[in-house]
């Protein structure tokens, strides 16, 4: 008799196929707990966003006050700042951080020194493992306005040192500028894999046909990388409300919130230093869902104009 779908003899199967490869999934396993401990437990904390929270009373304990913390927060003085530094800040580093890996794929991808290309990829990676406390110690002491060798450079042409980080002109530049070096060599990884996939037999039949090295770009290479990029700007799209807070908060001052302030350094100060739990929880409940909003609509319209998407 025939087993129908559904039925013992698929159970079967995926018991078979579960057991043949045991030791992949043994491997995932710890990815999965971490996730669900550190990801998905916390998130009853979300209640918080509509409560009015109270110390003693605890999570659960403490009132509802519906909308009420939203309200508040999008009425907040200093909200519409941090909300418009978020965008500015978030399309600044999409605009060149984005692009970037690309192009550094790219070249490295044309040399044919082999020893060169991995010291070159060896140290393009190496900002990436380097925290933004360390980082922000380094760039601090390289453009002091006292002892930091650009503002010696400067003032060895005869002009005033100026005070990078405490410039609101300057600060943007300097954020931006650093993401986009912190992160270049990071972000070409997946790149370089996707072109070490490409057929070499392309490369050979565009030769015989004449095809200079930027034809060969333009017609094998980045065509090859359409899916890959395609999924990684749906990806920087969704985290354009999602700021860097390590970076920010590691390198802002008082003189420079009206340029650097962003969301999740306001929502830091409203739950650490205000101790208003209830809006510091909208603030990141708001963040989260415009975050997942745009990513939703990033896949539509990539999907709209090219076959590739994240479903």
């Amino acid at each position: 008799m025939r087993e129908t779908a559904g039925g013992p003899g698929e159970t079967s199967g995926w018991l078979k196929s579960y057991w043949k490869n045991r030791y992949l999934f043994y491997m995932l396993y710890p990815c999965l707990i971490f996730f669900f401990i550190f990801k998905y437990v916390p998130m009853y904390g979300i209640i918080l966003a509509f409560k009015e929270y109270r110390i003693v009373d605890g999570i659960f304990g403490s009132p509802w006050n519906g909308l009420d913390n939203f309200r508040e927060l999008f009425s907040g003085r200093d909200f519409p700042r941090a909300f418009r530094n978020t965008i500015v800040l978030s399309v600044y580093k999409l605009a060149f951080g984005f692009p970037a890996p690309i192009l550094l794929a790219l070249l490295l991808n044309e040399l044919r020194a082999i020893l060169f290309k991995k010291i070159v990829q060896t140290l393009s990676y190496l900002p990436h493992f380097l925290s933004w406390v360390v980082l922000a110690g380094v760039f601090m002491e390289i453009f002091s306005p006292t002892r930091g060798v650009v503002n010696y450079l400067i003032s060895s042409i005869g002009l005033e040192p100026i005070f990078f980080f405490g410039d609101q002109a300057w600060f943007r530049t300097l954020l931006v500028g650093t993401e986009v070096w912190k992160g270049v060599g990071w972000g070409s990884i997946i790149y370089l894999a996707a072109l070490s996939n490409v057929d070499p037999s392309l490369y050979e039949a565009a030769v015989v046909d004449g095809a200079s090295r930027w034809k060969q770009t333009l017609h094998i290479t980045l065509p090859s990388l359409v899916p890959v990029i395609s999924i990684m700007f749906i990806f920087a799209v969704g985290g354009i409300i999602s700021d860097d807070f390590d970076q920010i908060f590691n390198f802002y001052n008082e003189s420079v919130y009206e340029v650097g302030d962003v969301l999740s350094t306001y929502t830091y100060r409203l739950g650490i230093k205000e101790m208003e739990y209830g809006l510091a929880t909208a603030s990141g409940l708001f963040i989260t869902v415009i975050a997942f909003a745009l990513i939703l609509i990033a896949n539509v319209v990539v999907k709209r104009f090219s076959e590739y998407g994240i479903w």
